[in-house]
């Protein structure tokens, strides 16, 4: 069954929005004072590949002088809930926003996002069709393309092949979640500062519960079942759980409880972690010569299983334009210069090939100089994101979309309350069961509205 689609969908977000709507009144300020004509301003998330994007802006500026670009960039938790806020309630703050293919199909269907296909189209040399396939389809809405990739990534396995060669390890070609406990175990010196292995624990859906989903996956886990009966407090979500914070307890980093992905970049590249966990984009980072200690001493493995073939997430940080923009053209401008095939060589060529944005363009891999530098982890790269499908992650059918998120307007806040209580958890706070049973009441809560409309339409049949 999929999700009911209906004007509901617009409510659920806008009662999710109302609140944090007043808040985001305040960044207004951030687009005014220069001519409405030229000026947008431009809601991003300070990740590292986005940061670079604002560094290059001299080069927008020589391409399109009549066009003002103000931006406001903020770490991910903080720029969800402001761009949600705004977009939903049409406050009219942003005229590019950062989104993802958790959004996109959604707010495309409530009319808070521009079709950007007819600007593709009519765009000479932006060839939308060299996205790569699955990534444009997340990002699209009957066939028409809604946001446009950034960067596309999946999920994969970082480790430390001078270390593994040292102790004597051997990375399987498909290596399970007990073969990262054994390593980790082996390879963690916390004496030294230095961890067995860096994963998420920072309270936030898009933080510590994307890597925890995909291994709740695999383990044989569901957020919902068919019938849309909340399985949050199962016997494969608890084992899954209990293994990721054990993990992290044991092998992981200090302070793990409040460590996201920019602190596992951070700790993983400075050498102090032998393993990692988290998205394919971090090679952007982790290969950097300039700001890396571990570049070339990298290798890449698929996610870690239990139960399935495959595990991993899809996931695109794309560009949109809110319906309500009034510059929706400069807008374009803008959005088509910084997800083009231009701007990926522009990258290589001022800022380093190892700095370009992953997983969005097919072109991107057939670039030689991309290609030379990039021959450790591009294979890992495509061969995740080709593999990340619920069919092969996933043992039993689920009524949602999404790998390391549920595709339901809820599941901003339900994610983040959840979250907060598995980080809890790591933080020895409460007990993984404890935190389970309080996950599992606010899944209840939201699984009730869906079995109702889920009985509706059975009863109608």
């Amino acid at each position: 069954m999929k999700i009911p689609r209906s004007r509901a969908l617009r409510r659920r977000w806008l009662g999710l929005c109302a609140a944090l709507s007043t808040a985001v009144l305040l960044l207004a300020g951030c687009s005014a004072a220069v001519d409405a004509k030229t000026s947008i301003t431009v809601a991003i998330v300070a990740n590292p590949q986005m940061k670079d994007a604002i560094s290059l802006q001299q080069e927008f500026r020589q391409a399109h002088p009549d066009v003002n670009v103000r931006f406001v960039s903020l770490p991910e938790n903080e720029a969800r809930a402001k761009i949600t806020a705004s977009v939903a309630t049409g406050g009219g703050e942003f005229d590019v926003v950062m989104i993802s293919n958790y959004e996109t199909q959604m707010w495309a269907e409530n009319g808070w996002i521009t079709n950007l296909q007819p600007y593709a189209d009519k765009t000479a040399g932006y060839d939308a069709n060299d996205f790569i396939p699955n990534i444009k389809d997340a990002l699209s809405y009957q066939g028409q393309l809604y946001s446009v990739p950034f960067y596309g990534e999946s999920s994969f396995l970082a480790y430390r092949k001078d270390l593994f060669e040292k102790a004597g390890l051997t990375m399987p070609a498909k290596p399970s979640w007990d073969d990262i406990k054994n390593f980790a175990t082996k390879l963690n010196d916390p004496k030294n500062d230095f961890a067995g292995i860096c994963l998420r624990g920072l309270a936030g859906w898009g933080e510590v519960m994307a890597p925890l989903d995909t291994m709740i996956n695999t383990y044989g886990g569901q957020w919902f079942d068919q019938d849309w009966n909340a399985k949050l407090d199962s016997p494969e979500v608890e084992s899954a759980v209990n293994d990721y914070v054990n993990l992290l307890n044991t092998s992981g980093q200090p302070g793990a409880a409040t460590s996201g992905y920019g602190d596992c970049i951070t700790r993983y590249s400075q050498g102090k972690a032998a393993m990692w966990y988290d998205a394919t984009a971090m090679v952007s980072s982790v290969e950097d010569p300039k700001s890396s200690k571990v570049s070339g001493l990298t290798g890449y493995a698929p996610a870690p299983t239990k139960n399935t073939q495959s595990a991993g997430w899809l996931y695109s940080w794309s560009l949109a334009i809110p319906q309500v923009s009034q510059h929706k053209d400069a807008a374009w401008d803008f959005v088509s210069w910084m997800t083009n095939k231009d701007y990926i060589k522009l990258v290589g060529e001022k800022i380093g090939w190892e700095r370009v944005p992953p997983g969005s363009r097919l072109s991107t891999y057939q670039l030689p100089e991309y290609a030379q530098i990039a021959k450790a982890y591009a294979k890992p790269t495509l061969d995740a994101m080709n593999n990340a499908s619920q069919s092969n992650s996933m043992l039993h059918k689920v009524p949602y979309s999404g790998l390391q998120f549920v595709g339901i307007p809820e599941f901003q806040d339900l994610g983040t309350q959840v979250a907060q209580q598995i980080s809890a958890a790591i933080a020895g706070q409460k007990t993984v069961k404890e935190a389970l049973a309080q996950a599992q009441q606010y899944a209840q809560v939201v699984a009730e509205s869906y079995q109702k409309q889920h009985n509706g339409t059975a009863a109608g049949q």
